[in-house]
């Protein structure tokens, strides 16, 4: 096929193309103008039109009177009184008394409070200190019981003493017993009578009481 051929029947497809397509572009626009036809058709059958009247306009009402302003009447012009011409009595004028000038005010001066006591010097510490005594001497040999020496009985007590603010012995507590109640209750008579401490002192230096273990033998010869 030559090539002159070749192209007339391309030229022939292409005419034929459009001609297809006007034809399918004339239906859709019949068909959709005698559709809209038939329905713009039907909606006119079914309006109902009438006709509408216009009331009248109410008739208008007149405007009222302009109000009048109040006035009052114009007042009436009574005369004077005549003038009565009396014979009155000049003003009295009263005069106050001037106060006197106050008295004179007088200082009064106040001594000044005295001074406050100077504080109480510090109070002296100390060491604190134990009683002191001596007991050399306090026991002689007339003090043994005669019914210890009797029953041949000796040993060592050991006891505790109370000694007061005097240095007097207050009080005496076995601790430790000799195996004699005779030299037991001996040895505390003897001491509660005879010893003498020196007191304990406290830290201010007054004189305290304290306690003092000793201890005495009691020995046959």
């Amino acid at each position: 096929m030559s090539y002159a051929q070749r192209r007339q029947m391309s030229s022939n497809r292409t005419a034929a193309i459009v001609v297809v397509a006007l034809l399918h572009v004339v239906l859709g626009y019949a068909l959709i103008t005698g559709l809209a036809y038939n329905v713009a058709k039907n909606a006119m059958e079914d309006l109902k039109t009438f006709d509408v009247e216009e009331e009248p306009p109410p008739p208008e009402e007149p405007p009222p009177p302009p109000e009048q302003p109040d006035t009052p009447p114009p007042p009436q012009i009574a005369a004077p009184p005549p003038l009565v011409r009396t014979n009155t009595a000049p003003p009295m004028i009263q005069t106050t008394p001037t106060p006197p000038p106050p008295a004179p005010i007088v200082p009064v001066y106040r001594p000044a409070p005295p001074a406050p006591p100077p504080p109480p010097p510090p109070v002296k510490r100390v060491e604190a200190r134990s009683a002191v005594g001596n007991l050399q001497g306090l026991f002689r040999d007339s003090d043994y019981p005669q019914s210890a020496m009797d029953r041949e009985e000796q040993g060592t007590v050991s006891v505790s003493l109370t000694i007061g603010t005097t240095g007097r012995v207050t009080g005496c507590n076995v601790t430790s017993s000799s195996g004699s109640r005779t030299l037991d209750s001996t040895t505390c008579r003897i001491l509660q009578s005879r010893a003498k401490f020196t007191p304990a002192r406290d830290s201010s230096g007054n004189p305290t009481t304290d306690s003092v273990s000793q201890r005495i033998t009691w020995r046959l010869q």
